[in-house]
């Protein structure tokens, strides 16, 4: 680990942080000094977490409830077929294992393909630094600076470490680390006392950028002791939790499973107790049977059809600007109550921005048509360093490049009078004032002030009107000073602009900066993205909070919340320091009506997420700097900025925007509901099926001897038998059950509430539907084998094979009609029946397949299938369709139920 420099080093003077570290403020370390140091604390890189082997993240894919199941029943299966004593191959379990097999590799390989995506986004974002050692300057990787370097820092620099200022002043842009959208001042001038990240203005951190002005400073952290370094060690303490998603399907894995063994159990053991088990095939027998419900009850191909939607859901998502290092991920968006998002660089554009300007007219926005806030633009951007790339980007001080994006879109030469830049005063923090002189085509000079309002005031005697110069008398001075209120009220920084005329000086000077004339203020903002005005409306009407967390000053945030639309104007905003004032209950009860947090830390994001997920909030962060990295790994799902955002952020994200939109987040919304829309339809179709078959069974069993399901040695027969199950749930679940995720999302998506935390997947609306739906396909299964079989309630003349193909193919039949009303839970079959052609493809191929089972010799024999003539396939069919015709009943009395419910409420 790397050492520090012990006390707090904003506090304490400049020599005696260098005598702290054992460093000369002028010479630096001595090379060999600093390769000793290297050598003992490391290099200057946060500690990367080992990567996970392929071999563990393949077996990753099988922890799963679901895999649990499948995995016993071919122990189960394999077990029976190795005491009957190995007569053919063990086709189920063959099935079922390759059904396992595929499931983890499309989980594996999708996964892969995101996690190398993001490893596409990754930058290094210090690679070098320029420091002083033995007295000269050299240039070092950023992971060689030690404790002790003297770093040498310039406008454009990162800052590779935590280091301590000791000369020249400097400009650095810290939203990376504190969530400030403006560059911050550092200077060599030591606290009187310990103050926030933000405020400690002597020092320089690590992962952050010089914007202006040069200093060196002596390196008093490095690596994960550096203030990013403490954010990124915190997330190692911040478990991930399951997603809803997971939560509920590991839920549904359980209730699966004690069902499987209680069903078993009481089968199993009924036909011990009421039947005569003569011998080792008795008991195989009876083994099957318990294998036949284990793969009736257990939809095989639930977790291959989760994985492959989620899938195509990471996918569109990419297509759309999101990358999704989970696949379960994807569909937590979708039940989001709350969006907690960082403002720089997520809500707003990173940037700073002129957008209103105020002069003796009034106050106008920038793109307004008063001459003299073009004018005032116009000579601010003179008075400017600025530049203009041959590429048209622009480059210096955010304030400045305001000034000269402002004037390139809104003014022309003309309106600063065709001036030409000749000499200047530079800004700094003791003058807070910047002053040009610049001279026109007649050889007349004007000396152009931009600085701080009030130290321009002080300095002006006049204001420029639309009638001419007019005296800055006490009325004048308190309606700009009002101005400048209303400014500042509306979180905006202040700058005024001046001139005077300057006659043939040679330069510019101080001497010169006095009788200055006003020409204007102008409010300058981090403004608010285009889309996210929008993005906000449309996640508010979806039911979805949006809250503001910034580092940036309350002011500025309501304003810009304001601005967007997720708070009033007038709303309240709580800071760090009241944070730290509140209990965990106090600040439960704050979140519930707080929506905008300003001026917080890592820690405070963390227990605002924290409280959120407390009042039973499914809860979305986003954010792109160090800071935001322990709240995106606590949040239910954390989206981070991949054009934008650092790499600690990117490595805690759940999912990462590489257009840094926050327009992207409502999309992946609408998709993430959508998905769960999907999942609903098809886990209606499987568990109808599935309890179809798990009913078929049972009832078969229990009511063997009404049915003649009884064999010459008196050993019940199983209805369905394990292999036939397996094709029902691989070839006719799993084409049918994909082809349901394309039908179209609903229109209503963004219109509906979210779903609450703790509200099931499957309501019980949806389980009676199952249920009902399951019995009917059992009854009509269980009504084919009594018509064909001797000896039942109805006496039939097929073989025991015939019957129980005709009573397999009736399943078949009503599965695959089942999932053209499983589309829905209350809307008739009948609506755009025909508008998902895949969904028709698959239904033909799984009837051709069953075609195919019944009348090719070779799945004859490995499915133990009989061929059934042209009546016997009139009969299954016609008894087939009883089960849709049960579901369409149901749901014409659903609706006729739910139009009372309404009107009686309207």
């Amino acid at each position: 680990m790397a050492a520090t420099a012990g006390p707090e080093p904003s506090t304490r003077a400049a020599g005696d942080v260098a005598a702290d570290v054992r460093t000369d403020r002028e010479a630096g370390l001595a090379p060999e000094d600093a390769a000793a140091r290297l050598a003992h604390d490391g290099p200057n890189a946060l500690t990367a977490a080992p990567p996970v082997p392929a071999w563990r993240r393949l077996l990753a894919q099988l922890a799963d409830p679901l895999v649990y199941l499948l995995v016993g029943a071919v122990a189960l299966s394999l077990l029976a077929w190795s005491v009957e004593g190995r007569d053919g191959p063990p086709y189920d379990a063959i099935v079922v294992a390759l059904v396992i097999v595929a499931n983890a590799v499309i989980g594996f390989a999708q996964e892969r393909r995101s996690a190398r995506a993001v490893e596409a986004l990754q930058r290094m974002a210090a690679p070098h630094a320029v420091v002083v050692r033995g007295g000269d300057r050299v240039t070092v990787p950023a992971s060689a600076v030690v404790v002790g370097d003297l770093l040498v820092l310039a406008e454009g620099d990162a800052i590779a470490a935590d280091a301590r200022v000791v000369a020249g002043s400097l400009w650095v842009a810290e939203a990376a680390l504190t969530g400030e959208s403006a560059p911050v001042e550092k200077s060599s001038a030591a606290l009187r006392a310990p103050a926030a990240l933000g405020d400690r203005s002597s020092m320089v951190f690590a992962g952050t950028a010089a914007t202006r002005g040069s200093a060196t400073a002596i390196v008093t952290a490095t690596a994960m002791d550096t203030e990013t370094g403490r954010v990124a060690a915190m997330l190692e303490s911040t478990p991930d939790d399951p997603t809803p998603l997971q939560r509920e399907i590991a839920r549904l894995g359980r209730t699966l499973g004690l069902v499987v063994v209680v069903i078993a159990i009481v089968v199993v053991g009924s036909v011990l107790l009421t039947r005569d088990v003569d011998g080792l095939p008795g008991l195989v027998d009876v083994l099957f049977l318990g294998v036949a419900l284990a793969v009736a009850a257990v939809p095989e191909g639930l977790p291959a059809i989760m994985s492959v939607v989620l899938a195509l859901g990471v996918q569109r998502m990419a297509g759309r600007n999101a990358i999704v290092k989970d696949l379960a991920s994807v569909e937590t968006l979708g039940s989001a109550s709350v969006i907690c998002s960082d403002k720089t660089g997520t809500l707003t554009e990173n940037r700073m921005a002129i957008t209103q300007v105020v002069t003796a007219s009034g106050g106008s926005p920038v793109d307004g048509a008063d001459p003299l806030g073009r004018r005032a633009v116009a000579l601010g951007a003179l008075a400017s360093d600025a530049t203009e790339r041959a590429d048209g980007r622009l480059d210096g001080d955010p304030t400045e490049v305001a000034f000269l994006a402002a004037a390139r879109a809104h003014a022309s030469p003309e309106d600063q009078g065709s001036l030409t830049r000749l000499d200047s005063v530079p800004f700094s923090s003791e003058r807070r004032r910047m002053s040009v002189l610049a001279g026109a085509g007649d050889g007349a000079r004007t000396l152009v002030v931009k600085g701080a309002p009030d130290v321009v005031l002080d300095r002006s005697a006049r204001q420029e009107t639309a009638e001419g110069d007019m005296p800055l008398d006490p009325d004048r001075r308190r309606r700009v000073e009002r101005a400048l209120e209303e400014l500042a009220g509306r979180g905006m920084r202040t700058l005024a602009v001046a001139v005077r005329e300057a006659g043939d000086a040679p330069a510019a000077s101080e001497e010169l900066e006095r009788e200055l004339t006003l020409v204007g203020l102008v409010g300058i903002v981090d403004p608010p993205r285009d889309a996210a005005r929008l993005a906000v409306a449309e996640a508010q009407r979806a039911g979805i909070r949006v809250v503001m967390i910034t580092g940036d000053h309350p002011r500025t945030a309501v304003a810009i919340a304001g601005d967007l639309g997720i708070v009033a104007t007038d709303a309240p905003a709580l800071t760090g320091a009241d944070l730290d004032g509140l209990d965990d209950q106090a600040l439960a009860d704050a979140v519930g009506d707080v929506s905008v947090y300003a001026r917080v830390a890592p820690e405070h994001k963390l227990r605002i997420v924290d409280a959120l997920q407390a009042r039973g909030a499914v809860v979305a962060m986003t954010g792109d700097g160090v800071n935001d990295a322990p709240a995106l790994r606590s949040a239910d799902i954390g989206v981070a900025m991949g054009r934008g955002g650092t790499e600690v952020a990117r490595e805690a994200a759940n999912m990462i925007l590489t257009d840094d939109d926050f327009a992207t987040i409502v999309e992946a919304v609408r998709e993430g509901r959508g998905i769960l829309d999907t999942i609903t339809r098809f886990l209606r179709f499987l568990l109808a099926s599935n309890l179809g078959e798990v009913l078929a069974v049972f009832l078969g069993v229990l009511a063997a001897s009404w049915l003649g399901l009884i064999a010459a040695d008196g050993a019940v027969l199983a209805p369905l038998l394990a292999t036939q199950i397996l094709w029902i749930n691989l070839l006719t679940d799993l084409g049918p059950a994909l082809a349901v995720s394309a039908e179209e999302y609903a229109d209503d998506l963004m219109d509906r509430r979210p779903r609450p935390l703790g509200t099931p997947l499957i309501g019980r609306r949806m389980w009676a539907g199952i249920a009902v739906t399951g019995l009917a396909m059992a009854v009509v299964t269980l009504a084919t084998f009594d018509l064909l079989l001797p000896g039942g309630l109805i006496e039939g003349t097929a073989d025991v094979d015939t019957a129980r193909t005709a009573a397999f193919t009736v399943l078949v039949i009503a599965n695959l009609t089942v999932v053209f009303s499983a589309r829905s839970e209350t809307v008739s079959v009948a609506h755009r029946l025909l508008t998902n052609p895949w969904l028709w493809g698959a239904v033909g191929l799984s009837l051709t397949l069953q075609v195919a089972v019944v009348h090719v010799p070779a799945l004859n024999s490995a499915f133990s299938t009989a061929p059934l003539d042209a009546r016997q396939w009139a009969a299954c069919v016609a008894l087939a369709m009883v089960v849709p015709a049960v579901s369409e009943v149901r749901k014409a009395v659903l609706r006729s139920r739910d139009r009372r419910a309404r009107a009686a409420v309207g």
